[in-house]
């Protein structure tokens, strides 16, 4: 998931509410059997809180003493943590009573601190007992009339309770991140099969980028399938402008071509007359400026075609053959090291159009030797593309840094006595522009000139 991505916006977004929810229920289920935990706490105070009761309230025969134990020892152990304590309220000296494990202690009264009594009159709540103890009372006010009324009370080691509450808590702790791990698995699992179709379009698009694929094809789900539509749509109708651009500019250039070569031959026939002169010269900028217009449409509208793609290295040894032929008196020695899988993003006339007055201008001006090398380099961090690169090298004279501005220039030639018409290289160099490339002149190893062609690559 990369950065800015929509998957990583919705696992990010899943995961936040995934850790609220949990941590939420956590929580409140936490809090849930806490009080749980006391309410039975709470019942098992009340055992004997009842018993207590009932002694006070019906004493056995010639005795004044309270049972000191209630069927519990830890009543019995000094301050084991478990005491009762009957206080009479009505007496001038507040009699107290108490269990052996008050020791000399004495236990708080939960009404000093306003803790209302529940509707069965007795009243829970946590205090500190001896030694700072932690204890959970509940105590009740008996009133027997004639006899006196009581306060009594009945208190249990509270750390019962914490530990109670410290197993569940780490219990719940871990339950609960195992279902975090499990529900973000299901949450990334989620993602991928919800933006699959997604992936699926991309992958499409590269395919139809590259030239392996025309449209978009398979079913889709009902929330993108108008978008793959229209995407085929926009594909189809932009092959159906470039075709009709096709038409226009071969059309135009028949139109155009007759009536220059009609006023071309009328102005021959008045060969000598500056009339006819100055006719000719400006037909012949004409047929120049017409020819070059035309091509440029005529590139522009190939350019952009979608899905177009060229082995590059086919092409560059079909090539070196072909010139090997053609330059035969000059005993050439033409060395190719393509890469085989480089592939250039564009049409394979254009190519060839390129490579050919590159490599012909090479062989033309070069003594013994022509080098080409075809390169794959690496993605491009700022427009996120990749590219190859081509490298004509010739054991010429070279070029000044003058001389190589001035030959890029259309119909500009340095040696009149070589063939060609100084269209060439900027043929190249406006072909290249077109794709998004570029051509560079500098100074070959072999001491000659070296041209390095950039131009766009399919992705890997």
């Amino acid at each position: 998931m990369r950065a800015n991505s929509l998957a990583l916006r919705l696992f990010l977004s899943a995961t936040a509410w995934a850790v609220i929810i949990l941590l939420i229920t956590g929580i409140v289920l936490s809090s849930l059997y806490r009080q749980a935990v006391e309410r039975a706490f709470d019942r098992r105070l009340g055992v004997y809180l009842r018993t207590l009761v009932a002694d006070v309230a019906s004493p056995e025969e010639g005795s004044e003493k309270f049972p000191q134990s209630l069927g519990e020892p830890l009543f019995e152990l000094p301050l084991s943590g478990w005491y009762w304590q009957v206080t009479r309220l009505d007496g001038q000296k507040g009699e107290v009573r108490a269990s052996r494990s008050l020791w000399d202690g004495g236990l708080p009264h939960l009404q000093i601190y306003g803790i209302a009594a529940s509707p069965s009159g007795s009243r829970e709540g946590y205090v500190s007992g001896p030694e700072d103890q932690r204890l959970r009372l509940v105590e009740r006010n008996i009133d027997l009339g004639d006899e006196g009324r009581y306060l009594v009370a009945v208190a249990g080691d509270a750390a019962e309770i914490s530990d109670e509450m410290r197993s569940f808590d780490q219990a719940l702790i871990i339950t609960f991140s195992i279902l975090a791990a499990v529900l973000l698995l299901t949450t990334v699992f989620q993602v991928r099969f919800g933006l699959a179709p997604l992936k699926r379009i991309t992958d499409d698009l590269a395919a139809i980028r590259s030239g392996s694929s025309e449209r978009l094809t398979g079913t889709f789900p009902e929330e993108i399938a108008p978008l793959a539509r229209e995407t085929n749509a926009l594909i189809e109708a932009n092959r159906q402008i470039v075709e009709r651009a096709r038409t226009h500019v071969g059309n135009l250039a028949h139109a155009l071509k007759t009536p220059l070569s009609v006023m071309v031959n009328e102005a021959a026939t008045r060969g000598g007359e500056p009339f006819a002169e100055k006719v000719l010269e400006q037909a012949d900028i004409m047929r120049d400026q017409v020819a070059r217009h035309l091509e440029r449409a005529h590139l522009a509208a190939r350019t952009t075609v979608v899905g177009s793609l060229t082995e590059v290295k086919p092409v560059i040894t079909a090539l070196a053959r072909t010139m090997e032929k053609i330059h035969r008196d000059k005993n050439l020695t033409i060395d190719v090291h393509a890469d085989e899988s480089a592939q250039f993003q564009g049409e394979r006339p254009d190519l060839e159009e390129m490579m050919g007055n590159l490599v012909d201008n090479a062989c033309k001006w070069g003594t013994s030797r022509v080098s080409i090398e075809v390169v794959r380099e690496a993605t491009d961090p700022v427009n996120d593309r990749q590219t190859i690169r081509i490298i004509v090298d010739d054991d010429g004279r070279g070029l000044s840094p003058s001389e190589r501005e001035q030959v890029a220039k259309r119909g500009q030639r340095l040696d009149e006595t070589k063939p060609g018409s100084g269209l060439g290289l900027s043929i190249v160099v406006e072909l290249a522009a077109l794709y998004g490339g570029s051509l560079t002149l500098g100074t070959a190893p072999l001491g000659g000139l070296r041209a390095e062609l950039v131009l766009p690559a399919t992705p890997t």
